[in-house]
């Protein structure tokens, strides 16, 4: 692959870093990545990688942009209302490169067409917010042996963590099963600080950057959480449990299960 003179200029912040170079450029022109969910995580993630020249991006997600998502999803606009979010989406993806292939997905996430969505990607992002979709994106992955970024965020907190096959606990390790419905409040119930979905979802953005380019330490093994209003991160480390349902030594779970909703994904 040679790089068009536009590209050299579009991508030479990258190219002069040690760790990127021409070699990382093309394993980021070559990488592809599924964002599922175009919400307040998924806007600037998807924003980021597509600037940064990511050669496929996928984004799942049945709604459409409401006047209520502005205040966060950042890569839709006031005159997007009413569009598919995944149509928006993908217009602002294309107008920042052109270089790259946005492949839209206006459907519902579910255990008959998860492990379809996936199949193709290198990465996944997990943008959802909702528990059901969470451990469903999380069992897929790790029954298709796919490496993927989980995060949640609500009011000022945030939190995230990387799986990586063979590699650390994945997130049914840590949190085990979906609480109860309405065990817990939404972010529609308790509230978010809109830049909390560009602070976390940009970390996201980071972590599949460094899987395609293969530098860096992920957040593998580990749950990094962030509280803004005292503006502090905290890096935890996540024992494996060897007891997982889906990934552990005698695992029940061989298939996606679809769960009933269960609020806001954050715990």
């Amino acid at each position: 692959m040679a790089f068009t003179n536009e590209q050299l200029e579009r991508y030479s912040r990258h190219i002069i870093l040690s760790e990127v170079g021409v070699k990382g450029q093309k394993k980021l022109m070559n990488g592809k990545v599924l964002i599922i969910g175009a919400g307040g995580l998924g806007a600037p993630c998807a924003l980021y990688l597509a600037a940064a020249g990511v050669g496929t991006i996928g984004i799942v997600d049945a709604d459409a942009v409401d006047l209520s998502n502005l205040q966060r999803q950042v890569i839709h606009t006031t005159a997007d209302i009413g569009k598919a979010k995944v149509l928006s989406a993908k217009e602002s993806m294309e107008a920042i490169n052109p270089d790259v292939t946005v492949r839209a997905y206006r459907e519902f996430v579910c255990a008959e067409n998860i492990l379809d969505l996936i199949a193709d990607y290198d990465f996944i992002i997990d943008g959802t917010d909702n528990f059901p979709a969470k451990f469903l994106i999380n069992d897929a992955c790790v029954l298709a042996g796919k490496p993927f970024s989980h995060a949640g965020i609500i009011r000022f907190k945030g939190q995230l963590m990387t799986y990586v096959p063979g590699q650390g606990p994945c997130y049914r390790c840590v949190f085990g099963a979906p609480p109860p419905p309405e065990a817990v409040p939404t972010c529609k119930q308790a509230g978010v600080i809109g830049a909390m979905g560009g602070v976390i979802g940009s970390l996201q953005a980071m972590e599949a950057v460094k899987f395609l380019i293969g530098k860096g330490e992920l957040l593998t093994g580990f749950l990094l959480t962030y509280d803004a209003l005292n503006m502090e991160f905290r890096k935890i480390k996540l024992p494996k449990n060897p007891g997982c349902a889906v990934c552990g030594a005698h695992p029940s779970i061989s298939a996606p299960v679809d769960y009933e909703q269960a609020g806001c994904a954050w715990k």
